[in-house]
């Protein structure tokens, strides 16, 4: 695919120089806008939803690193919050994904992701972390759920709903039951065992 564009590029302006510079000017074609109809609302709050995701994979990044340390030494929770911030990038490209299928990926994407910055880069332990997380995580699906709200009540985008409902809210439902037990777990094992309690927790994640 790359060869058939240079191709194309080189057939299109020859050897054109500019300030004494090769340019490719191959213009963007007209096409019908017509199936293009994700507008308003709804896709506003698509492109916030993004940026959503790549400000929770920002935040597990930092714990993962933070677990990592060598004078934490936790491998266990360093490895899980490291799998959840890819996860949550993914979330965000599938999102992206969705967004050019509708079309709407055709002008500038610039303002589509801004650099997030984290807010906090310590954690006294691991029940902490793990709080923590579940708070993000029920942070994001209170987002997901308002914006399947925006998109089915006020535009009745019933694929996009479908979509959000089926695959991101039943993921997300099951990613908080999950920190829940794990956090029950953990706090059970330290009450008994204290600071051993977390370095076994931490072994068997």
């Amino acid at each position: 695919m790359m060869k058939l564009i240079v191709t194309l590029c080189i057939l299109a302006v020859g050897s054109q120089i500019v300030h004494g510079e090769m340019k490719c000017s191959i213009g963007n074609p007209d096409l019908p806008t017509e199936w293009i109809d994700l507008r308003g609302d709804c896709l506003k709050a698509m492109r916030d939803q993004i940026q959503k995701e790549i400000d929770a994979s920002y935040t597990y990044l930092a714990m993962g690193a933070h677990f990592a340390r060598d004078t934490i030494n936790r491998p266990g929770f360093a490895e899980h919050f490291f799998k959840a911030a890819k996860e949550e990038r993914e979330h965000g490209a599938k999102l992206i994904e969705y967004l050019s299928m509708r079309g709407q990926l055709t002008d500038d994407v610039t303002d589509l992701i801004t650099v997030p910055t984290v807010s906090k880069h310590e954690w006294s332990s691991g029940t902490e972390a793990l709080e923590d997380a579940l708070r993000l995580e029920t942070d994001v699906t209170k987002s997901i759920r308002k914006l399947i709200q925006t998109c089915e009540r006020k535009h009745n985008y019933y694929h996009l709903v479908d979509w959000l409902t089926g695959v991101y809210l039943e993921e997300q439902l099951h990613g908080q039951r999950d920190l829940a037990g794990k956090i029950s777990t953990l706090k059970k094992m330290m009450n008994n065992h204290g600071g051993l309690g977390e370095f076994l927790f931490d072994k068997e994640l």
